[in-house]
């Protein structure tokens, strides 16, 4: 059996501690307890979080058991483990059953879910859709988007009126999502039902149903509710719609993400996507586009909030870039810090918390005893988390991915997008957007947060807080 790497240090955070000391700012994290009763907890809370079940050994071990339940559920921190499993292509361990069952009546058989050869066609025919080129042509979509965004901040500034971060940011990147995918903003009818549809959609659903998870057998089919199935209903038939406009004749060819997508073909037989398959993609494109990138800004402005030093250093990164213009695409590689703020929150609130996968098999990892159907819990959070692969591993500090110190970093142990062929194709996109976002916004407002009690990150669809969080925006003014 091979050697692990050696863990030293506390295993996860005292989450009750001072959020900002003379050592650093700690932002919000679970406190993590035994297994019996870490379960407790979860079953008491009755909200389904996830990372309340993870108990402190989750945090440390290379490989090991994940609790109490019926089905086999292991969860694998070391990346000389995982990294064969996220790249395996015998489909030994597919993606979770109670995954793609709750998202197929949304995304179908899409990249998101499928496998096999479906998934190797897919992936050569989206591709092409996410080149730097693509997404340099999209850039004036994302920046219009965050134009009328910052419109809608500064009318809620001059009257000090508050909002839900969360909410908020969600209307934003669905809005720049709309922009980028089929050339219209969110304010158009159909664009706002989509978003409206997601929006009830994701509070129908979790990632993972942690009833079925701990109490059923392997491969228990749940079927969807009543009202997953009209949220998707209302979804599909929107997203056609906005689809159907680009197959009418047009004067100017459409430049946009659904022209690329409606255009491809397979390299292999020259065949392209059926108009299902075409919705099938464009829902994991509005599900992951959106609502995975609108987590992390939720957690990068809260932070922000209440760590001004860090607006402080992005807009004079800002300043030293771009000097007076506004941010522009060629300006976003040299926005170091800017991008790195990004990273940072993605490794401390990664939005899909959990990979899971599914022994097809009995197997055995690195000596581990593995049975068919057992749950393989790969977790961002955890190995994001892990104090053998990063130094004060809850703190939050954006130079910890400066160029001169990522040669320090253990590889394979930072996949917020994933990781090996299945990484996320949209990963640059999302992090150029994002890095418009932080560097205009910054630039242009002071953020304040307020909530009526402790703020702690959940685990459902993607990582969010447990309750509203209250934001004002305030016009920030240049001191001479």
């Amino acid at each position: 059996m091979s050697q692990f790497p050696e863990v030293s240090g506390p295993a996860a955070p005292a989450v009750h501690r001072k959020s900002a000391t003379s050592h650093g700012f700690y932002p919000p994290a679970p406190n993590p307890l035994s297994p019996v009763v870490s379960l407790m907890r979860l079953i008491w809370q009755g909200d389904g979080d996830l990372l309340s079940l993870l108990p402190r050994e989750a945090y440390a071990m290379p490989i090991g058991p994940l609790g109490y339940s019926r089905r086999q559920i292991v969860i694998v921190n070391d990346p000389r483990l995982f990294r064969p499993i996220l790249a395996d292509t015998d489909e030994r361990f597919p993606k979770s059953d109670l995954m793609v069952d709750a998202l197929r009546p949304l995304v179908g058989n899409s990249i998101f879910v499928s496998g096999g050869a479906d998934w190797q066609r897919q992936r050569r025919m989206i591709d092409p859709a996410f080149t730097h080129m693509r997404i340099q042509d999209a850039f004036g979509a994302m920046q219009a988007g965050v134009d009328a965004f910052e419109q809608v901040l500064l009318d809620r500034a001059q009257r000090n009126e508050s909002f839900p971060l969360d909410v908020a940011m969600s209307h934003l990147t669905a809005d720049i999502i709309c922009r980028t995918v089929f050339s219209t903003s969110l304010e158009g009818e159909i664009s706002r039902r989509v978003f409206e549809a997601f929006t009830r959609f994701e509070s129908s659903i979790a990632q993972v149903r942690w009833k079925t998870l701990i109490f059923d057998p392997a491969w228990t089919q749940v079927p969807p509710t009543a009202d997953v199935l009209a949220a998707c209903n209302e979804i599909r038939t929107c997203l056609g719609s906005l689809l159907d406009t680009h197959f009418q004749p047009r004067e100017t060819p459409w430049n946009d993400i659904a022209s690329e997508m409606i255009a491809a073909v397979d390299p292999v037989d020259g065949v392209g996507f059926t108009r299902d398959e075409l919705l099938d993609q464009l829902g994991v494109m509005f599900l992951a586009g959106h609502e995975t990138t609108a987590s992390a800004l939720t957690w990068a402005f809260y932070i922000i909030s209440q760590h001004p030093e860090v607006a402080r250093r992005i807009r004079q990164e800002v300043q030293e870039v771009c000097g007076s213009d506004t941010p522009r695409f060629e300006h976003i590689r040299g926005l170091t810090y800017t991008r790195n703020v990004f990273r940072e929150t993605l490794r401390l609130y990664p939005p899909i918390t959990f990979l899971p996968r599914v022994s097809a098999e009995n197997t055995s990892i690195d000596g581990y005893k593995i049975k068919r159907g057992a749950m393989v819990m790969i977790s961002p959070w955890t190995i994001h988390r892990n104090p053998a692969y990063w130094p004060d591993p809850h703190r939050f500090d954006p130079d910890r991915f400066d160029p001169a110190q990522e040669s320090n970093q253990v590889a394979g142990a930072y996949l917020p997008f994933g990781l090996g062929p299945r990484v996320c194709v949209g990963a640059a996109f999302a992090a150029t957007e994002a890095s418009l976002i932080l560097a205009r916004l910054c630039t242009r407002f002071d953020f304040e947060t307020s909530t009526e009690s402790r703020i702690r990150p959940i685990a459902r669809m993607t990582t969010r807080p447990n309750q509203q969080i209250n934001a004002r925006a305030r016009v920030h003014h240049v001191h001479q």
